[in-house]
């Protein structure tokens, strides 16, 4: 069994999040991409108001729960506190008594030029296989050549959306079709996430 772990706040889930993760799949013949909420991410600044967790997995689990390749998991909901990922990391690994060589874990290349201040970063990178998707405006050049040699690039899809962006088009009642699944834009406004 090989796994890819695809953590985030998913506030919304989008497109990008769901052609980047079959990209993947695919092109390391992985058996599941597992997307994981995070109750309350560390790396994410005090300030930012994060949607309440319910409406966050009812909208992952409206775009996911028909797939077969993609899974769900609430390990760290259930956790609850700051989610740390090296702790999901192991509890999957024991969960699925999966190797190291078969669990990856998905990063945007964004959170590489921090990953040092993760907390157990090393561990990280002792207990899972990194993938770096690339992220507007990025350049290797600004990281540390000791932690390039340790993750991997994958040639995956460029997509330049971010939910910051889908939560401001849905505030101004801008056109957001080709940016979320259609599922994931009745439940906004259904539930007025984002206006």
């Amino acid at each position: 069994m090989k796994l890819c772990l695809f953590g985030g706040t998913f506030d919304p889930p989008h497109n990008a999040h769901f052609i980047i993760a079959e990209a993947i799949r695919e092109s390391l013949e992985l058996n599941k991409i597992i997307f994981i909420p995070a109750y309350k991410p560390p790396h994410k600044f005090e300030h930012l108001q994060i949607t309440p967790v319910a409406h966050r997995i009812a909208m992952l689990k409206l775009c996911i729960d028909d797939i077969a390749q993609f899974e769900f998991s609430d390990i760290e909901l259930k956790r609850g506190g700051v989610s740390y990922t090296i702790d999901t990391i192991l509890e999957i690994k024991q969960k699925h008594n999966i190797s190291t060589n078969d669990l990856y874990f998905l990063i945007g290349s964004d959170s590489l030029a921090d990953f040092k201040s993760w907390y157990r970063w090393e561990e990280v990178l002792n207990e899972s296989r990194v993938i770096v998707a690339r992220r507007p405006r990025f350049e290797k050049s600004d990281i540390a050549a000791d932690l390039l040699a340790r993750v991997t690039f994958l040639n995956l899809p460029r997509m330049e959306i971010s939910s910051t962006e889908i939560r401001e088009r849905f505030n101004v009642d801008r056109m957001t079709r080709f940016y979320v699944p259609a599922v994931v834009s009745e439940y906004i406004k259904k539930n007025k996430l984002y206006g």
